[in-house]
């Protein structure tokens, strides 16, 4: 005999594994869920302004439709432990999906440098702070000379 009881319609049954207690849930579960954005091979070399799709078109969009997310993560693998120069930017768009403003808003820019205790892993959040939720991104990528594949994988966080 359980010790514990709830009415179920108009009896009152035992608590058993097949009739447990009653839950009511209060308020939202939240998960946070990831999607792939972007997975792309990438010859970077010395040239400016080229981002991860190989475009030097300064405005065009590296990411486009990213509203929903509040941040992303970039996950490289680098063919060698070369630094890499990175540039990111960000901007919103209109409902008919025209820009703002002319141009971008810097978020980010720095190197993936040379690293011997991890040489060719690099991951970035985009923001590195705080939440994101713009509409585009342009992530452009350099090195100083040479050539160096990168393997990049953009995820999307809500």
């Amino acid at each position: 005999m359980s010790l514990i009881g709830w009415l179920k319609g108009n009896r009152l049954v035992d608590v058993t594994a097949q009739d447990p207690l009653p839950v009511q849930q209060q308020g939202a579960i939240t998960t946070r869920t990831a999607d792939t954005l972007l997975a792309v091979p990438t010859t970077v070399d010395t040239t400016a302004n080229r981002d991860l799709l190989g475009s030097t078109a300064a405005e065009l969009p590296t990411l486009d439709g990213c509203m929903q997310y509040r941040k992303l993560v970039w996950i490289a693998h680098r063919a060698s432990n070369t630094a890499i120069n990175y540039t990111i930017r960000a901007r919103a768009i209109d409902l008919a999906g025209t820009p703002l403003s002319s141009g971008w808003q810097t978020l980010a820019s720095g190197s993936f440098a040379a690293d011997a205790a991890n040489p060719n892993w690099v991951r970035l959040d985009i923001p590195a702070t705080g939440d994101g939720y713009y509409d585009q991104y342009r992530i452009e990528v350099s090195v100083a000379s040479g050539t160096v594949a990168l393997m990049s994988k953009i995820v999307g966080v809500r």
